[in-house]
């Protein structure tokens, strides 16, 4: 019996890099999975095929992270397409520009954290319902190891975050006494298209990684899987750092 026989889930930003580990992972595990996208409707319809490819039942929403009706829309579907609900991961976002505080224009200021944080804070507050009404579930966001090591030019990324840290703490006490587990995964250096930009800027970032290379994918997946499965029940309020070390 897989780990995760029976669940259900719905993973944001799931149309492409960790997201879209994270939900091949939780399908290979047993699970539909839903995904959440914003506009990239022919790399979600490729997650959903593969993902239905496992055996699993897939389907997927568009949906905006900074609206928070589109939001609750996406998680009704997700609901109501799988027949239930049990796994909400948190994970859509976007990276940061690399510039100093003072340089920040306070436009983008506002996109990052509105995408980052509030998207955030728009799932949990739309899946908690559901899931404190079966008094069982799992939720998980996506942070990152910056939310500690607050790196130069990257204020908001940094800020946001370390918000969704603070967030899902502050959920996973709120909702034990449902049965309603919330942790955070927070990568480190992943290969995705957006560490190729960090790499870029950065230069040779794997010479700070004491196990000397970039995380995948599939990796972080398999963290996710365990944190949904029973093996963790006794676990709620933590952030886990899959970084290689590097923090």
């Amino acid at each position: 019996m897989a780990a995760l026989d029976g669940k259900k889930a719905l993973v944001t930003g799931a149309s492409r890099g960790i997201g879209k580990g994270i939900a091949l992972a939780l399908a290979a595990a047993g699970a539909d999975v839903a995904i959440g996208y914003r506009r990239e409707q022919a790399a979600a319809d490729g997650v959903v095929g593969e993902i239905e490819a496992l055996g699993r039942r897939g389907a997927a929403f568009a949906a905006d992270v900074r609206d928070a009706e589109a939001v609750e829309a996406m998680v009704r579907g997700a609901r109501d397409a799988l027949g239930g609900l049990d796994i909400v991961v948190a994970n859509a976002g976007v990276p940061t520009r690399f510039e100093a505080t003072h340089e920040v224009d306070p436009g983008y200021w506002d996109r990052v954290l509105q995408i980052d944080l509030y998207g955030v804070f728009y799932t949990l507050r739309a899946a908690l319902p559901f899931l404190r009404e079966q008094r069982d579930g799992v939720i998980l966001t996506v942070s990152s190891v910056a939310a500690d090591a607050c790196g130069a030019k990257g204020a908001a990324y940094n800020a946001a975050k370390a918000g969704v840290n603070a967030l899902t703490k502050t959920v996973s006490r709120e909702n034990a006494r449902r049965n309603v587990r919330c942790n955070v995964i927070a990568p480190g250096l992943i290969q995705t298209d957006i560490s190729d930009g960090m790499q870029a800027f950065h230069g040779d970032l794997e010479k700070s990684i004491p196990l000397g290379r970039i995380g995948t994918i599939d990796e972080v997946g398999a963290l996710a899987v365990y944190l949904a499965s029973k093996e963790a029940e006794w676990i709620t309020g933590k952030v886990f750092r899959i970084d290689g070390g590097a923090w």
